[in-house]
């Protein structure tokens, strides 16, 4: 059962599957309980009842066609008996309102037919994380957190403040800051914290997609709108109906799509790309950016009506370094947090290490100092965290000032030159798109661009990326 805060205490939990057909049970049982899950699986959904009703579980997977009772009858029946079991529908293709309808009832997710094992561990597994989420956004609340979100300085309370005045309110929020600040921290906890934090919390990343599937990621797609629709999508804006729907970096969002979500919001309505029925939604819209906004209005990379509209309830964010006073209470937390993820017994940082960190810049902000922490935690093999650990950067730093990041000994293309120099830099800031793109000279659409070059030439592959 679902517990405590632990990023791998789910493992344990209880699944309920259910699907009328004998080898499909077997294959997701089997698969489910290789992962670390405690699953039972049943043929029909009046036995999953019946297990329920003397068995205690965290969540149901079920198939939506099924000749005894239809997966969304047995959804409606969990949701009103044991509200507190998460819901996972299996649907084909041909039965995608199903969908629509068990989010509506309340299901977390559906994953639709034919799919891969890994779309079930990725959606189960979302599923318990957002469990964790939602747990701490609600239940911690104090002088130095507020849900994730941590810090007891003077800037941080104001913004704990604003959360909770605003947090029922169906007014458009602009969260604006620094990367790595905590934007979609404030974003999860004004929704946890509304009358709206049992509905879904949807997230696009404006920066991550290309400008021709945007369109169809917000509001959806109908079968044959445009080459590879080969079924109906639905849109975030769809997903998001009753709840929340986080738009990350809206700066990036191409302006003439900026019109067309400028309508959907004020309407609260749209219609799927290649379809002409008419979808109502209620949708309450969080807005982030770490641009420059009135820069991003003068270079019309912003629509001043859509700023306008999005900034109802403006929030600020300031940079860790002006708020260090945040980072002792920020190095305890995540020395703790990763000490249990990785079952090490570390007790703290030592002086020395603590006060070289209240000195530095940390241009990557919050991200940076959790990416620095998490680091020396994985590499710590002693009771305390020094500099040795928290500062093994700085042979990388001495490299780049020599100009020796580059092996520059074997002779090679300027493109092989340009691409290790590009991967390199991702790697010393950890994978981060913003901080490498600036450090390179470009923008982080340039730079996106270059890996998915790099992706398809096969010089990478899922590496992990953050922005």
């Amino acid at each position: 059962m679902v517990h405590s805060n632990s990023r791998s205490e789910f493992k344990d939990s209880k699944i309920v599957v259910v699907d009328d057909e004998q080898h499909m049970v077997d294959f997701l049982k089997q698969a489910l309980v290789r992962k670390g899950y405690n699953t039972v699986a049943f043929t029909d959904g009046n036995a999953a009842l019946e297990y329920l009703d003397e068995n205690e579980a965290d969540l149901l997977l079920t198939d939506y066609k099924m000749p005894k009772m239809l997966g969304i009858e047995l959804i409606e029946e969990v949701k009103s008996a044991f509200p507190k079991v998460g819901v996972i529908m299996m649907t084909a293709y041909g039965t995608i309102e199903s969908a629509v309808k068990a989010l509506k009832l309340g299901a977390a997710d559906y994953i639709t037919k034919p799919f891969s094992i890994e779309d079930i561990y990725e959606s189960i597994e979302e599923y318990f994380k957002s469990l964790i989420r939602k747990e701490t956004n609600v239940s911690v609340r104090g002088e130095d957190r507020f849900g994730e979100l941590i810090g007891k300085s003077q800037s941080m309370q104001k913004i704990y403040k604003t959360i909770a005045l605003i947090a029922d309110s169906k007014a458009s929020v602009f969260v604006h800051g620094p990367s790595g600040t905590g934007k979609e921290l404030v974003a999860r906890a004004i929704h946890y914290n509304s009358n709206r934090k049992n509905k879904p919390f949807i997230r696009v990343n404006c920066a991550a997609l290309p400008e021709h599937l945007m369109e169809s990621e917000l509001f959806g797609h109908e079968k044959g709108a445009f080459t590879g629709a080969i079924r109906k999508n639905l849109g975030k804006f769809e997903l998001a109906d009753s709840g929340t729907l986080l738009l990350d970096e809206i700066t990036e969002m191409n302006v003439g799509l900026q019109a067309k979500l400028l309508r959907a919001i004020q309407e609260k309505e749209f219609t799927r790309v290649g379809g002409s029925e008419t979808i109502k939604v209620d949708v309450r819209i969080i807005a982030t950016s770490n641009r420059d906004l009135n820069e991003a209005m003068a270079e019309s990379q912003l629509r001043e009506d859509l700023y306008y509209r999005l900034n109802t309830i403006p929030i600020s964010l300031p940079p860790l370094v002006e708020r260090r006073e945040d980072i002792v209470t920020l190095v305890n937390h995540f020395v703790e947090l990763f000490s249990q993820e990785y079952e090490k017994e570390i007790r703290g940082v030592t002086d020395n290490a603590l006060a070289r960190l209240m000195r530095e810049s940390f241009p990557g902000n919050v991200r940076e100092l959790e990416n620095r922490i998490l680091r020396a935690v994985i590499l710590c093999q002693s009771e305390m965290l020094t500099e040795e650990y928290l500062f093994i950067e700085d042979t990388a730093q001495e490299n780049l000032d020599n100009g020796n990041l580059l092996n520059l000994e074997t002779p090679m293309s300027i493109e092989d030159m340009e691409r290790d120099l590009i991967l390199q830099t991702l790697e010393y800031h950890d994978y981060n798109r913003t901080q490498s793109a600036e450090s390179l000279g470009i923008n982080v659409r340039t730079l996106r661009n270059k890996l998915n070059q790099y992706k398809e030439q096969g010089f990478i592959s899922d590496t992990f990326f953050t922005d």
